[in-house]
């Protein structure tokens, strides 16, 4: 990584951004040799030092018909996006928190495990536990992304000009953009 300084180094850092994500884009690799990418709703399992993501989808669809052809995948999630702008110098910057990642998917059958995968994943977007409707189960096909290489980067807000700014919700064009001004 190029600017060292931003780098997340520790695993428990890494899983704390995630946690805040609410979205993961999937990178597969389609037949046309051109990179697939998907947004998708994600929930996150540490298995001592491995990370698994889970993933619920359809049961067909293109991507599920991309990862029976070719199971290794790439990652991406972001959060925390701050603009600052400074129209006295006339240089605006972004904050943000990111990871990135790859692995291989395989899809989840055993009905224990993919009740568990589902249980995590509805619990990644509530405050407590969301308990779903079992018949979900059997018409929800459930993939993991076992992650074998992980890195992280942020960029923190300028913690000197954060004082003397006022922070505005972003027009709904920017949702989950926060937009500093002068």
């Amino acid at each position: 990584m190029r600017r060292s300084d931003r780098e997340i180094t520790t695993l428990a850092e890494l899983i704390k951004i995630m946690d805040k994500c609410d979205v993961c884009r999937l990178a597969l690799n389609d037949e046309s040799g051109y990179p697939y990418i998907i947004p998708l709703n994600f929930g996150i399992k540490l298995l001592e030092d491995k990370v698994v993501l889970y993933f619920h989808s359809a049961c067909e669809g293109r991507k599920l018909d991309i990862i029976r052809q070719d199971n290794r995948a790439s990652f991406e999630m972001d959060c925390d996006h701050l603009l600052q702008s400074f129209a006295d110098k006339g240089y605006c910057t972004m904050s943000y928190q990111s990871v990135i990642g790859h692995g291989k998917i395989s899809f989840v059958e055993d009905l224990y495990e993919k009740k568990e995968a589902l249980t995590i994943l509805t619990d990644h977007y509530h405050n407590e536990h969301f308990e779903f409707n079992p018949a979900a189960i059997p018409r929800t096909t459930v993939f993991k992304l076992d992650v074998t290489a992980i890195t992280g980067k942020k960029k923190a807000p300028k913690e000197y000009e954060l004082k003397m700014k006022r922070i505005y919700d972003a027009p709904s064009a920017q949702d989950g953009i926060r937009i500093l001004v002068d």
